[in-house]
């Protein structure tokens, strides 16, 4: 008798007659056959798919036999739903009935298997089910020693039923959906048993398999365990003997440490490192922390050294190629190697470049060690504020490592090179320790002798090396370490010496860099000029460099796109290739309004021109100082108001008018902090303006301090300040008489172009600043 009912394709399950089993229903179609199967008894058909990716199988995508279930239980899913089913009977699936929702199928029900005492294959069927049985529970037993019986009997023992209890077994084995397939088609008992039968006996051949191999790798683990203990057991009496190989391992750190040559002192120290490794185990926590330390030793070059070149020409001429001009520099570090060359025992000075950025400090401690042969190593110490940074850090620390002098030391692979510790004026000084207090022991020829890193924690010999410090300002260094470091400052250039850097480097470098000839990269005088007045404003030339490059990579574009001939750059084509013009002389400056004058200051880019401005207030404002002045610079402000009140009369200054009005001094640029007393001459100079009505000479600057006497003493960055002055076009410089030495270090193209007057007091500062004043 054919039953229509609705079919549940399944993709990787068979359900067994009288085998509760879970299914997970998501599909559309098969959603509704549910739906449908629970509006009609309850009942539908359970049959698997022949090809699982099938989304909508249709009769001939499904085996043929399948098995007629009973829902017990459904339960809403996010996705769909699972459906908990019992086995009901087998069924042979003829007919697929036609419905659009889900698949329908006319099926013939299949006679149901018996266990019988009676017949021919009753015995043979007897002796199946009781091996299969006893497979079933030597399968549970290999997988649990303890349990294994209690969990067959859990999971079987229940069930009467021995066909059932086969269909059981079937569901709970490893079987591929094909395998399963074939024991639901079995169409006998005894093909049933003889069917579990096989796949039991090759299920247990597979599980035996697995835990041989559990047990031998068990054993081979445990062996290993063994063979170490007895290995270490090995090696400490061989040790006590006096018998026995070393390790691989220590072997080789014994050669490295043999080959390193160490000193007698240190041998000792590290011998007994090496005896505490060689009783390590290769396992231990310390053991890499210990080989680390002995393979730095090995690596640290504790005799090795580069033989110096001190012949003074060779050196004079890496000189004039890397650098234009600093004549005085250069001819000190002759003289320091002239000295090394006489007494090859006298120790190296310590030197310290101080300039502002840009003017080549670094690169001078690259052309000496070119000049003389040695390795170079450059430390930055910008920011540094840990001490351990160069002193190293202890062992007793995780992740602890020799500082960077050593590790400098060693990437240099010799005891003697140059190491450059750069902006050491910006080193740190914190909670956290202060870095100049390990300097000064670095520094000092006197202590360096036997440096004791704390990782190292042995005297390495830091006297041969070459020290070589760059800064851009003094102020920033203690004075104890100022004090072990000769001092050689470093000044900005002029335009000329600009022009000339420019023509033997920077445009030479710039046009490799682009790829680019001659012809496509030529500037013209007047141009350069124009770029280094109107489009840089600096000491040195690292600014000047960046605009060439801007240049070169512009002509680049325009010779690749073919817009461009080998044309020379020309003062007309700047504004195309840069942009308009960043520097000028400012025009309302160039005539000035009483009580404005041109001051000149320094700073660690170098010199600066700096207008100070002064207006008269009511009385009862008596003194306004504004522009983030410093300490300093405001008690230079007072005294400058001071004495020019002391001298109002002889300056013919209305003293009515200075009793009923106040001053109010004003410095521009208000965000940038200013301090120093460099600028007494130029208050004072600006109030007696104010108060005179009488305007400045547009074309004069000055700079000094000034007292309350009306003296005007001596400041510093003389060179720079004038270097400014002479950039922003200025002719007539006042300085004070005292620094009348330092206008020697001025180039001669400079010193040419300007008026300098030197002042000793006030007075003959008014007297060229404000002509119509009268003294």
């Amino acid at each position: 008798m054919l039953q229509s009912l609705p079919v549940l394709p399944l993709k990787d399950t068979v359900v067994y007659p009288q085998i509760v089993v879970p299914l997970a229903v998501g599909r559309p179609r098969s959603t509704a056959a549910v739906e449908a199967a629970m509006q009609q008894g309850r009942q539908f058909i359970a049959v698997a798919q022949r090809d699982p990716s099938f989304t909508e199988p249709h009769l001939d995508d499904i085996y043929d036999i399948g098995t007629i279930v009973k829902i017990s239980r459904v339960e809403k899913r996010d996705e769909g739903a699972q459906v908990i089913v019992q086995g009901d009977r087998r069924v042979r699936l003829l007919v697929e009935n036609p419905n659009d929702d889900f698949l329908e199928v006319s099926a013939e029900p299949l006679i149901d298997l018996e266990h019988s005492e009676a017949g021919p294959d009753a015995p043979e069927i007897d002796a199946l089910l009781r091996v299969n049985r006893e497979l079933a529970q030597r399968i549970a037993s290999l997988y649990d020693s303890e349990n294994g019986t209690q969990i067959y009997q859990q999971l079987v023992g229940h069930i009467s039923d021995p066909v059932i209890q086969m269909y059981r077994i079937a569901s709970l084995a490893n079987l591929s959906l094909e395998q399963e397939q074939s024991v639901l088609e079995c169409e006998t008992t005894l093909d049933l048993m003889q069917r579990i039968n096989g796949v039991l006996t090759h299920e247990l051949r597979v599980t035996e398999l697995r835990r041989e191999i559990a047990e031998q790798a068990r054993e081979d683990i445990e062996q290993q365990q063994r063979e170490h203990v007895l290995r270490q057991q090995k090696q400490a009496i061989e040790h006590a003997l006096g018998e026995g190989a070393e390790d691989e391992d220590i072997a080789e750190i014994r050669q490295q440490l043999k080959d390193a040559n160490l000193p007698e002192n240190i041998q000792q120290e590290v011998g007994r490192e090496l005896k505490r490794l060689s009783r390590m185990s290769a396992n231990a926590a310390d053991y890499q922390v210990a080989r680390a330390y002995l393979e730095l030793v090995a690596e640290l070059p504790w005799h090795a050294t580069t033989e110096d070149n001190l012949d003074l020409a060779h050196a004079q001429t890496i000189l004039d190629e890397d650098h234009y001009g600093l004549e005085e520099v250069k001819e000190r570090i002759l003289e320091s190697l002239a000295v090394m060359k006489l007494n090859p025992e006298s120790k190296a000075p310590i030197i310290c470049f101080v300039g502002p950025p840009g003017v080549g400090k670094t690169s001078l401690g690259q052309s000496i060690a070119r000049s003389m042969g040695r390795k170079f190593e450059r430390l930055s110490l910008g920011g540094l504020h840990d001490e351990s940074e160069l002193r190293g850090h202890r062992r007793t620390y995780i992740g602890a490592m020799p500082g960077r002098i050593l590790q400098a030391l060693r990437r240099a692979e010799v005891t003697n090179p140059i190491i450059m510790l750069d902006e050491i004026d910006k080193l740190g000084r914190d909670f956290r320790g202060d870095p100049s207090a390990a300097l000064m022991e670095i520094l000092d020829p006197a202590q360096n002798k036997e440096f004791r890193d704390n990782y190292l924690n042995l005297p390495f010999d830091l006297s041969k090396v070459m020290f070589i410090t760059t800064a851009n300002t003094l102020d920033g260094i203690p004075r104890p370490l100022l004090d072990r470091m000769e001092v050689m400052e470093v000044s900005g250039y002029s335009d000329m010496e600009k022009k000339a850097i420019a023509r033997n480097y920077l445009i030479p470098r710039q046009q490799v860099e682009a790829g680019l000839s001659e012809e496509q990269l030529d500037i013209s005088d007047a141009a350069l000029a124009q770029i280094i007045r109107r489009y840089t404003r600096e000491a040195g030339v690292r600014e000047l460099e960046r605009v060439i490059g801007r240049i070169s990579r512009k002509r680049a574009r325009q010779v690749v796109e073919g817009e461009s001939s080998a044309t020379q750059i020309d003062v007309d084509q700047l504004a195309d290739l840069l942009g308009p013009e960043k520097f000028k002389r400012d025009a309302n400056r160039e005539q000035q309004h009483p009580g404005v004058a041109a001051g000149l200051a320094w700073t660690e880019a170098g010199g600066d021109v700096l207008y100070i401005e002064a207006t008269l207030t009511p009385k009862e404002e008596k003194v306004t100082l504004t522009g983030h002045l410093g300490q300093v610079m405001q008690e230079s402000a007072k005294a400058a108001r001071s004495y020019v009140w002391s001298i109002a009369e002889q300056l013919g200054l209305d003293q009515d008018t200075i009793e009923q009005q106040g001053i109010h001094i004003h410095v521009p640029a208000g965000a940038v902090p200013k301090d120093g007393p460099s600028a007494g001459v130029t208050m004072a100079t600006a109030i007696a303006s104010a108060y005179s009505g009488k305007a400045t000479e547009a074309d004069v600057a000055m700079t000094g301090e000034l007292t309350l006497t009306g003296l005007v003493l001596p400041v510093g960055g003389i060179k720079e300040k004038l270097l400014a002055a002479h950039r922003s076009g200025f002719t007539h410089i006042i300085l004070p008489k005292d620094n009348e030495a330092d206008l020697a270090k001025l180039p001669d193209t400079v010193r040419g172009e300007l008026t300098i007057t030197l002042a000793e007091t006030l007075a003959d500062v008014l007297q060229q600043a404000i002509p119509d004043l009268s003294a």
